[in-house]
């Protein structure tokens, strides 16, 4: 009865308003029985500021399973009303520095057409300067790999609420259908995704729109007829005039307002955590931030350039001060062990690192002050060159990779990350057991990195580049923790397992770092980001198809 009430008040509420008078309707119960009463106030709704539907706050969310919700996205399902930043991340993704430079270059035209001569215009720019002759597996690859990512961190608090109530659930919007499909039905569990469909010939982006073309106005309209036919939508949400057409054929209607510095929906409460994401972009870009790091990338490569000559090519015990004059930040917490030595028979010591960048044994060394050995399952044969340490690669030979670590231990220190892949978010991934089977001297150590402006680890792109991506930003940083050495009794020799000692590190670096451990492998991650499962073939026999991961 609660929720009948609440409907008669917002129909009568929109009547009133579409009549012209914009009075504020009230629906009251003035018996047990539930006889609706009706009291118009001739007072004009300061609240709908001139809107014929009433603001999102006022619609309830309770007892909405049954319901159908349609919404618009941007300004709507997100805080953000501009969709610049998810095409600038588009174009930068599928066509590098040059694309991104186009689409700035025609940001000024796009937004004189946007808001002075035609909406559908100005989207149809920012379609065309991002997507023009891009592959459409490609598009498709950073919907699902980059854009969640920003997506997710941007939802709106009261859209969210009533969205994620209701059973069934359409977002309509101008944006390209591929663009936002991934997201929408991975992330928040849209059922239909309406959107501007793009045309494709041999398997490229033109850069045009096919008919009725950009969703906007009408066009939204006649989409949500043609999709649900004469079934009205319970409700609909819509943050502008545009979106009131097909706000009207919905039973409820309520409109999204503008809220200045609106903090989204935290992502401990999304649906759905996003774990891995892709795309070299740290920030979402708006068009200054966008020029400004289109700016920033020669001078960032050649500061690059100078870092990592630096780091190769110094003594190891005075990188640390390299890095520091070169505004490049080292933090070092706890106390690292001493070195091995043979003559005192001390054995090398064996670090357990989580894994951020492929730059995690190198900061170690640095916080070290001497190289130490790192062993790695891929990685691309510049960073090999470049590598101012001995790297060894693991052959995925569970008995051969164990005769080469003990070895290698035999030799001096050691270096491991267990995770077997990157992970850019406060997550640790599962660590591989087979360390735990080899040595007793294991020193887990916390690894942190501070990006800006780009993230130095990819997925989908060359690996080589991934040191001059991090070293690019204008002052990264990492913090280097090393915990406590594993008392032997939580050790295989104390009668622990492998697997035992892998998940009580893995808990204990999680802990120190306010992470949250997780099951998911490397394979889960190239899954889903790439398409593959991350696999190296060993040469000669490489598949320069297959995407390399460290």
């Amino acid at each position: 009865m609660e929720k009948r009430k609440v409907r008669m008040q917002n129909t009568l509420h929109q009547k009133a308003c579409r009549g012209g008078a914009c009075f504020l309707v009230r629906a009251c119960v003035l018996a047990p029985g539930g006889d609706l009463a009706v009291i118009i106030m001739g007072e004009a709704a300061a609240a709908m500021a001139g809107s014929p539907f009433p603001k999102v706050e006022k619609c309830s969310s309770s007892d909405r399973a049954g319901d159908t919700v349609v919404a618009d996205l941007d300004g709507t399902l997100l805080c953000g009303r501009s969709s610049f930043p998810y095409f600038a991340h588009m174009a930068f993704e599928t066509g590098g520095v040059l694309r991104l430079l186009l689409l700035i270059a025609l940001a000024p035209l796009a937004g004189l057409l946007y808001y002075f001569v035609s909406e559908p215009a100005g989207i149809q720019v920012l379609i065309f300067a991002s997507m023009a002759g891009a592959r459409v597996s490609d598009i498709e690859a950073v919907a699902r790999a980059v854009l969640p990512k920003f997506y997710c961190a941007d939802l709106h608090p009261e859209s969210w609420r009533v969205f994620s109530a209701c059973g069934r659930r359409c977002v309509l919007t101008a944006n390209p259908r591929v663009m936002v499909e991934a997201f929408l039905k991975e992330y928040i569990g849209t059922d239909v995704v309406l959107g501007t469909e793009l045309v494709v010939w041999r398997g490229r982006a033109t850069g045009l729109v096919r008919s009725p073309g950009v969703l906007v106005g009408e066009q939204k309209a006649d989409a949500l007829r043609k999709a649900f036919g004469d079934a009205a939508p319970e409700v609909g949400l819509g943050d502008r005039k545009t979106d009131y057409p097909f706000m009207r054929l919905c039973k409820e209607g309520y409109v999204v307002p503008p809220t200045p510095k609106l903090k989204p929906v935290p992502r401990e409460d999304l649906p759905r955590p996003v774990v891995f994401h892709d795309g070299r972009l740290v920030q979402k870009p708006s068009p200054a931030l966008a020029l400004l790091t289109v700016l920033w990338i020669p001078i960032g490569f050649l500061l690059a350039c100078l870092r990592i000559a630096a780091g190769a090519l110094l003594p190891m015990r005075m990188v640390y001060h390299a890095f520091r004059a070169l505004g490049v930040r080292v933090t070092i917490k706890g106390n690292p062990p001493p070195p091995a030595s043979r003559e005192t028979g001390q054995t090398g010591v064996l670090f357990i690192c989580s894994h951020r960048t492929l730059l995690d044994p190198i900061f170690l060394s640095t916080a070290l002050g001497r190289p130490i050995t790192a062993v790695t399952y891929s990685v691309s044969r510049l960073s090999e060159i470049l590598s101012p340490i001995r790297t060894v690669r693991l052959t995925r030979d569970r008995a051969a990779d164990a005769a080469m670590i003990r070895r290698l231990l035999a030799e001096g220190d050691l270096v491991i990350c267990p995770e077997g892949t990157t992970c850019r978010e406060p997550f640790l991934l599962r660590f591989s057991a087979l360390f735990a089977e080899l040595t007793d001297e294991i020193v887990p150590v916390a690894m942190e990195n501070q990006m800006s402006m780009f993230h130095g680890t990819t997925a989908r792109g060359w690996k080589g580049l991934d040191p001059f991506y991090f070293f690019m930003n204008p002052s990264p940083g990492y913090v280097v923790t090393f915990l406590n050495k594993l008392p032997a009794e939580l050790t295989c020799s104390g009668g622990k397992s492998s697997h035992e000692v892998a998940n009580y590190i893995q808990r204990l670096i999680a802990s120190t770092l306010s992470y949250e451990c997780t099951s998911f492998t490397r394979k889960d991650k190239y899954k889903a980001l790439a398409g593959n499962d991350g696999t190296v073939v060993s040469k000669p026999n490489i598949d320069k198809k297959k995407v390399m991961g460290c």
